[in-house]
């Protein structure tokens, strides 16, 4: 098996444990009544959530030490790919015409980038002064999107594919560095990245997990797509990473793009309107029970008020007039 193939069949693994652990999450969020970390941390699901996520991740570095950044990171659009079906089933619900439109066009797009994105297995890193300075420009952006305001699901949707993008980057660094032989294993720059790359993707799931809050549709897709921008960026300026094929390929690349994006942001608008929940069913008083006893209660606060035609009893200290009918 050659890398290119090793690293998308790591990658195809990796994005269906990360969609299994994204409709967890959505589920979650849906459900969950508190925000806030502390909510989060004591809840049994969650943790769930995290151990997909973290299986899915071992996947994702696994196939970085095959791939580069530019074959890798676009793959994680298989994330949303397999994360229609699995909601689907979920939720009850059979995938529709408009999500199967969504898949083959994601899919179509993919193909054409791994034409041009194949390559051999990376050999490069990031020097300790390129993580930094990667690290400190992210964290700019991500507080810049984290900041209250409008539509803060999308907003910590793109800072937590910036985040994970970045991870990942770092990650690739640390593998490469780590499997290289050619210097102690705990070196300096193996430290300080992977600090980096534990915070980044640290970040990178709180955010989406706040971004799920409001719908896994829309947040999924602008992941998936702020993701791999944000991987491609560093492999092809820091890196030294290129597109096969030259003037051709970068055509073909940037089709493939345009393509997979349109496929993302389908599948992002394909989510179900939630059914209006039916009014209650009326029902007889004889055969409810709580209704039955409101019904004798309101019976016999009316018996209180109604005129009776039955006599009054004589008073003992006064004669009685016999003959005459008298209300209460």
């Amino acid at each position: 098996m050659n890398a290119t193939l090793a690293a998308v069949v790591l990658s195809l693994f990796s994005a269906v444990a990360y969609a299994a652990a994204a409709v967890a999450q959505e589920r979650l969020a849906s459900r969950t009544t508190e925000p806030g970390v502390l909510s989060m941390l004591g809840n049994g699901a969650w943790w769930w959530s995290v151990a997909l996520n973290a299986s899915a991740a071992l996947l994702h570095v696994a196939a970085l030490k095959y791939g580069t950044l530019t074959l890798v990171q676009p793959l994680g659009a298989l994330t949303l790919v397999a994360a229609v079906p699995l909601g689907a089933r979920v939720a009850g619900r059979r995938v529709s015409a408009v999500e199967w439109r969504g898949t083959a066009l994601t899919l179509v797009g993919l193909s054409a980038l791994l034409v041009t994105a194949s390559g051999p297995a990376p050999d490069d890193v990031l020097s300790v002064p390129q993580a930094l300075g990667v690290a400190a420009a992210t964290s700019v952006a991500i507080g810049f999107l984290s900041r209250p305001g409008t539509r803060p699901g999308l907003r910590h949707a793109t800072a937590s594919g910036f985040a994970s993008g970045v991870a990942s980057a770092l990650t690739q660094t640390v593998t490469v560095a780590v499997t290289d032989r050619s210097g102690p294993i705990l070196s300096l720059q193996v430290v300080v990245v992977a600090l980096l790359v534990a915070a980044f993707a640290s970040a990178g799931l709180l955010l989406s997990q706040t971004a799920y809050r409001g719908g896994l549709g829309a947040p999924l897709a602008v992941v998936t797509l702020a993701n791999p921008l944000a991987a491609a960026a560093i492999g092809l300026s820091l890196l030294g990473e290129q597109l096969q094929g030259g003037p051709a390929g970068l055509l073909l690349a940037a089709f493939g793009a345009a393509v997979a994006s349109w496929g993302v942001v389908t599948l992002s608008r394909s989510a179900p309107k939630p059914v209006p929940a039916a009014p209650p069913e009326p029902f007889e008083d004889d055969e409810h029970p709580v209704a039955a006893v409101l019904a004798l209660e309101a019976e016999a606060e009316a018996a209180k008020y109604a005129p009776s035609l039955i006599p009054n009893q004589p008073d003992p200290g006064k004669r009685a007039n016999p003959g005459h009918l008298t209300p209460l």
